[in-house]
């Protein structure tokens, strides 16, 4: 009988992060200080990160080990399953074998609490008592809410307003958690006073609740901020999911000819992926596919220079493929995945063409999303589904060519919250939205600070 899942013990599970850093094919790009434009410091960052992830941020070091007290926490879900989909290669009639790595297994549904444990961690050893974050869909939320609970901190998260109210399930979560959570822009900070008088109305954005965020922890000597994507530190953290795919993957006697994974910020995409990259760098054929939606089409659509992380202006500036740190998607259901900007590690990879990047209209995402969910038994996450139907047609591609390909996507987290969206998908509410390449993304970037990459 073939077996559909591929399981690690608990005792092979990676004990050690892994940094690209030291692999990348040219230096890293420094961050910039948000007001005199110079390379930012360490002691710049330390009004809001604890010294341990300033450290793993420019870290040059390949291997950080993992604290045994995180591996303990981890234990609660990893490792996690990595399944062969024979059900959707049946339905597909693909000679393509599909595999797929489940992070919806984690207590929070998702890959988010990879990095939020490490991250409470690591603040609560630095003597901080409270965490204050974003979130989009909630997903990262409800990561940095559980892990704030198993350490005894507190946790305020600025959720995007648009996804406040289409995802109330996901904030409940957060709530039994015993976070704080509120609709984004708020009347809490200075930064959400000023987006308000600006447009009352506005549906809010992640670059805006980051903005929120910031200031929150800037202005309070106990608290430090949390990002649940973008950062180094965060992609870091996530590579745990490559690490042990790889492992599986070997247990299955496969090697992948292509990986896939959705991007908003990049944390899953770059967690699933980057452990595998210096073998292509090393000349194996695997192609990378980053996915992510036609309503913020950042990596296919925006423009590789610096630019802020929010939209107030308040953190360091980043090399990245970026829409303009004042675009405001629209209010897709795929929430977090509307964000302006990406990792800069990943951007860097996409820059010198070792990654490759494509965007995809709702529509045919949520069909995607429907079919893996008949034939697999998971419904997944709006965001997830768009590796799926990335795969999908990766998988069709074989069926027309006849080659057997190996195709492993991560599927980042599930949808039991996002029902709703099914619900419209279902009943044909949904509208397929695309940033038009003249007009609207010009407007975008007209923003954008004067600094040249």
């Amino acid at each position: 009988m073939d077996s559909y899942k591929i399981h690690l013990s608990e005792a092979e599970m990676p004990q050690e992060w892994y940094n690209i850093i030291p692999d990348l094919p040219s230096a890293m790009p420094p961050y910039l200080h948000p007001g005199t434009g110079e390379p930012i410091t360490p002691a710049d960052l330390a009004a809001i990160f604890p010294p341990a992830l300033i450290e793993q941020e420019v870290s040059p070091e390949r291997w950080i080990p993992i604290p045994d007290e995180v591996l303990r926490i981890y234990q609660l879900w990893r490792p996690s399953p990595l399944h062969r989909a024979y059900n959707l290669e049946k339905a597909l009639k693909t000679p393509a074998r599909i595999y797929y790595k489940n992070e919806s297994v984690s207590p929070a549904g998702s890959h988010k609490p990879n990095t939020a444990v490490p991250q409470a961690y690591y603040n609560k050893a630095a003597g901080i008592k409270r965490l204050a974050t974003e979130t989009g869909a909630g997903q990262w939320g409800c990561a940095l809410s559980l892990a704030c609970n198993f350490f005894s901190l507190e946790c305020t998260v600025y959720m995007v307003k648009v996804s406040y109210h289409q995802k109330p399930y996901r904030r409940s979560l957060m709530h039994i958690w015993g976070a704080s959570v509120y609709p984004s822009p708020t009347d809490r900070t200075q930064a959400g006073r000023n987006i308000l008088a600006a447009d009352p109305e506005t549906s809010g954005s992640l670059g805006m609740a980051i903005s929120e965020a910031v200031e929150d922890a800037a202005t309070h000597e106990d608290t430090n901020y949390a990002l649940g994507s973008v950062l180094n530190h965060v992609m870091l953290h996530q590579t745990i999911v490559g690490l042990e795919t790889k492992k599986q993957l070997a247990l299955a006697g496969e090697s992948p000819d292509v990986l896939i994974g959705c991007v908003g910020g990049g944390s899953n995409f770059a967690g699933f992926c980057f452990p595998f990259v210096p073998e292509k760098l090393k000349g194996e054929d695997i192609r990378f596919v980053a996915v992510e939606p036609t309503a913020c089409p950042t990596l296919t659509k925006g423009a590789y220079t610096y630019d802020f992380g929010d939209t107030a202006g308040l953190t360091p500036l980043i090399l990245m493929y970026t829409l303009g740190h004042s675009f405001v998607p629209s209010g897709i259901h795929a929430g977090g995945l509307r964000y302006h900007g990406d990792a800069p590690l990943l951007c860097q990879l996409v820059h010198e063409k070792v990654i490759e990047a494509r965007a995809y209209a709702q529509n045919p995402v949520f069909e995607a999303a429907r079919l893996f969910a008949v034939t697999e038994g998971i419904i997944p996450a709006p965001e997830t589904a768009h590796a799926i139907r990335a795969a999908v047609d990766e998988a069709l591609v074989c069926k027309e060519t006849g080659q057997a390909k190996c195709i492993v996507f991560n599927l980042s987290g599930h949808g039991h919250f996002d029902l709703a969206a099914y619900d419209g998908f279902l009943e044909g509410q949904l509208k397929d939205i695309e940033l038009d390449p003249a007009e609207n993304i010009k407007k975008a970037l007209a923003n954008l600070p004067k600094i040249k990459p």
